[in-house]
């Protein structure tokens, strides 16, 4: 009893916070995740994933197509854009042990830096870092790159407070030219200062992004990789819209599997889910409180998983952080339904795929109703709800 006490002590709970909030400690589990994932999967030779990425810049040096099936060398097919090549080819050129592990971490620590980038407090930061953490472990078992998409959108939005508009550009165009999900990082065009300059350093990184990998390959065979590209996607949406695929953990997947009906179409709940998104853009006056553009940072990064059919579970790495950094900006104390909601979601969304939920669970609801996609969706209508309505007429407390 005296030492159950003694660990409880202010002491002991000082000792405790002060680590906690110790960045070089956070940075030091998040390596360690990494570490861990990655030895974990590539010993039992699990790392499909980095397979495909790695056949990217293969398949290309052989001038061969980047989006069929290639089951002799990984599972599934590709679906990123040609300029993949160049960015994974560091990587590539390794021996899978070495190449796997640097992976890992390279992404890890990226998004380590994106999120220090966040205009809050130090101790908000490190909070985010822990609620990320498992969502960081998830996505980090499958090798994915969607860590470096979340930290592209939070870059995007950090370099633009900070009026570097030639780096968020960049990364933006990046993102885009990657994967898609880089777009996203325009929703926050109208906070930027110089629009024109801003608009011309998007035009330079896009033919820059375009033209790199013809000096590596070949200008004709690049261009009909995006052509490839452009119908991989087409057919992907495709596959994913089904009642057993791992992927549209989204809105319409759980419309779509909670009727059973697989013809149910994405483009009504695009259509509802933009104006949702858009209506706050209507309050200009609202633009120079530093809240709501976080709170516009935070639906950004949900709606841009919530509202895609490609979805799947290690994607929500970025819509948690989004999650994350809502929380991080309510108004204190906390009311007890954001603490709710927020513990739903820390539940049903970033542990449900763990042994830390119960299988039977799992396996009969979560995953065949697309069940881990619901409390994003349900914080995204509250974030839309207090971009729309909330009063932001002066600067507030929240995120210090």
């Amino acid at each position: 009893m005296l030492y159950l006490q003694s660990l409880i002590s202010p002491a002991f709970l000082a000792k405790l916070k002060k680590l906690v909030n110790n960045q070089r400690f956070i940075v030091g589990v998040w390596v360690l995740l990494a570490l861990i994932a990655c030895f974990k999967q590539y010993s039992k030779g699990s790392y499909n994933n980095y397979l495909i990425f790695k056949h990217v810049y293969l398949h290309a040096l052989d001038r061969l197509n980047l989006y069929t099936a290639y089951p002799e060398a990984y599972m599934d097919t590709n679906h990123y854009g040609p300029f993949f090549s160049i960015l994974i080819a560091p990587f590539a050129i390794l021996p899978d042990y070495l190449g796997t592990l640097l992976w890992q971490l390279a992404n890890t620590l990226f998004l380590y830096f994106a999120i220090r980038q966040l205009p809050i407090s130090t101790s908000k930061i490190n909070a985010v870092y822990w609620i990320v953490a498992h969502e960081l472990l998830t996505a980090l078992f499958s090798f994915q790159f969607n860590i470096s998409i979340a930290a592209i959108i939070v870059l995007a939005f950090a370099f633009i407070e900070r009026k570097k508009n030639f780096w968020a550009a960049m990364v933006i165009m990046l993102g885009t030219f990657v994967k898609l999900y880089g777009i996203v990082g325009l929703a926050f065009f109208f906070f930027v200062k110089n629009k024109w300059n801003f608009i011309g350093s998007c035009l330079f990184w896009a033919i820059t992004f375009l033209v790199l990998p013809m000096l590596f390959f070949s200008p004709s065979y690049i261009l009909q990789c995006y052509q490839d590209w452009y119908a991989s996607l087409a057919e992907k949406q495709q596959l994913n819209a089904s009642l057993t695929s791992m992927q549209d953990i989204s809105v319409m997947g759980m419309v779509r599997r909670m009727t059973g009906d697989i013809s149910i179409p994405n483009l009504p709940f695009l259509a509802i889910g933009l104006l949702f998104f858009c209506v706050p853009y209507l309050r200009i006056s609202a633009y120079k409180d530093l809240t709501f553009r976080l709170l516009l940072l935070a639906s950004t990064l949900i709606f841009a998983v919530i509202f895609s059919n490609s979805s799947e579970s290690p994607t929500y790495v970025i819509a948690f952080l989004g999650v994350a950094i809502w929380f991080m900006v309510q108004e204190r104390p906390v009311a007890a339904w954001a603490i709710a909601l927020f513990v739903f979601a820390l539940l049903l969304t970033s542990f449900s795929p763990s042994d830390l939920f119960p299988k039977f669970v799992r396996e009969n609801y979560i995953k065949p109703y697309s069940l881990k996609a619901l409390p994003c969706v349900m914080i995204w209508l509250v974030i839309s709800y207090q971009l729309t309505f909330r009063k932001f007429d002066q600067m507030n407390s929240t995120t210090q």
